[in-house]
Parts: C-alpha cells; structure tokens; sequence
C-alpha cells in the first residue's frame, strides 16, 4: 500500500518522477539517520542484562584514616551562663550545629539498622600501631552512675593517670563486640595498677536509659563484681561528638584506648578480627611500659636528691680563721 493514498498528491508523483526519486532518497537517509541516533541511544542509556552493580559487602574496609576525639581537653568544671551565651552567639559553632542537624535529618530511623548489613556496621579497620600522642586527640567527659553503689562518676577523673580500655555500649551485641576486643587484653594485664577497665553503657533515648535503671538488678548478675565499679550507666547526650568519635553507629560497639593524659591512641569498632585484638593488647603494652617508666623516674628523682652530695659551702658561711 502506497503512503501517498491521497488521489491529487499520487497523480502529481507519478507525472513527475524526477520529484518522487527524490522524496523517496529523502526518506530513506532520514529513517537511516533516526535509526543510527536510536542505537546510539541505546548503547549510552542501557547496560548489559549481565551486568552487576558492585555490592558494597564485597569491597573491603579501609583502614582508620584519622584520630578519633576532640581538640578541646575534656573538665569537670561546668560552664557558667555567660560561656554558655558566648557558644550560643559563636557564629561558627551555630554553623556546625545547621551542618550537623542537616545530615541527620537525611538519616531514615532504620538508617543505623541498615548499615549493619553491611560489614557488620564496621566501618573501618583498627590501627596496628598507636596514635601519634602529638596528632592524637583527646576523649570527652562523659558522666554516668556506677553499677555497683550508684555513684556519679566521670571519665575525665577515672582516666587521668592510667592507662584505660574504654568500651562505648548500647546493645547485647556491643557486648559482644567489645569482649572480643579487650578479653585478651585485660585478662593480661588486669593485674598491673596502672591499668583499668571502663565500660559504658550509654542510653540517649529517656525510655531505653529508665528500663536500663529499672532493671539494674538482672545487669549486676551478667557484669562480674570486680568490673561493677567501673561500669557506668550513662544518659548524656553524644549527639554533637558521635562523629569526631566515630560513633556513627548506635547499634556496634566501640572500643578505645585511652592514654594517662585522657588522649585516643587507638580505637576499633564491630567486629574484633584477630589482627585487631592483637593489636590492642601490644599498644596496651607499650603504653604501660612508658607510664611504668616514667613512674620510676619520678620515685627515683626524690631518692637522688637525698642521697646525693651535700652542696659545698659558700665562703660567706666558713668561719674566719685565726692567726
């Protein structure tokens, strides 16, 4: 059937065919020219039906590419009205919170479940080695209430002197993950004076913080008694400092060690590997191997200062002799 079914239209075509060789060459270089663009099309919007996207499961983690904690040295001293007006009215601080609030508001409420499909919620590997203590950066005070007589405490106080494992928990598999990492070594080293144990359970949320007190009991029986003193039960709010701890996750636990000048030198997350936890125990002992050194340094130094040469006398205090 011819396109041009119009009588006037087919009757001027067929007594000129000069015009009609020339409207069908026309005709076909553009349907040839459509048919080109469409391929072309086609190749840049459509992948393979083979073609898989990479999953997020099979690349590997990277390992912690920064010190963990805050550049302001944590205290016990609460601030008064008028340093709380001035970081209301400190243009970059505001900025910051708009930044921060900005972020979370992207987060759906399942968004920290989600992630722990995904590695595990592990989101990096634990350094084998220590912070630098000059780029390492310090923990905040974090206050909480003793598990065995209910006294308030605060890590700034605990920490300062000794050489801490700090363990960050909110769920029964933060347990989990934070006994992988510090068994072996606080089963080593919970001996040594200079070291200690912390654990924190950290409940934000006011409902999940009243359960956890009501049933302080049942918490007692699972905790063993030699670690309930420093085991606090915490509701303060982290918002502002889970990411420079790099909390971004409230359902793993954290593990950090802790310097006796309340500085991050090492931290973990998730999951304990093997590498990991051996990790921690040689950093652990390398930090207390310094803190015992300086301690006998500091015994030694009175011990030297008595024993040691009485001063020579001064001419003015000898006696004048007689001729």
């Amino acid at each position: 059937m011819s396109i041009f079914s119009p009588w006037p239209v087919r009757n001027f075509l067929v007594s000129h065919p000069e015009q009609l060789r020339c409207l069908r060459r026309t005709l076909c270089a553009t349907s040839s020219r459509l048919k080109v663009a469409d391929d072309a099309n086609g190749s840049s919007t459509t992948k393979p039906a083979d073609a898989k996207k990479p999953d997020a499961k099979d690349q590997p983690l990277a390992p912690l590419s920064r010190p963990l904690g805050v550049r302001q040295r944590p205290t016990i001293v609460m601030k008064t009205r008028t340093e709380k007006m001035k970081d209301l009215m400190d243009q970059e601080a505001r900025m910051a919170q708009r930044r921060h609030l900005i972020k979370e508001a992207g987060k759906g409420y399942f968004h920290d479940m989600n992630m722990t499909r995904k590695h595990g919620g592990k989101t990096w590997i634990a350094p084998r080695v220590l912070i630098r203590e000059d780029k390492a950066l310090y923990l905040p005070n974090i206050v909480g209430k003793s598990l065995d007589e209910g006294i308030k405490k605060d890590t700034t106080t605990m920490c300062f002197g000794r050489i801490t494992i700090l363990a960050m928990l909110g769920t029964q598999i933060s347990e989990v993950h934070a006994k992988g990492f510090a068994e072996a070594t606080h089963t080593r080293y919970s001996s040594n004076p200079l070291y200690q144990y912390v654990q924190i359970n950290l409940q934000e949320n006011l409902l999940k913080s009243f359960l956890v007190k009501l049933f302080s009991n049942s918490l007692r029986s699972t905790v063993p008694p030699e670690l309930q003193s420093n085991y606090l039960v915490s509701s303060q709010n982290m918002e502002y400092v889970r990411e420079p701890l790099g909390m971004t996750n409230s359902k793993v636990g954290y593990v950090y060690l802790i310097d006796e000048n309340l500085k991050i030198r090492w931290g973990g997350c998730a999951d304990a590997t093997s590498k990991e936890a051996q990790a921690l125990e040689s950093c652990t002992g390398v930090l207390l191997k310094r803190l015992e050194d300086m301690e006998k340094e500091k015994s030694s130094a009175p011990a030297e200062a008595v024993m040691g040469d009485p001063p020579a006398a001064s001419p003015q205090s000898e006696a004048p002799k007689l001729g």
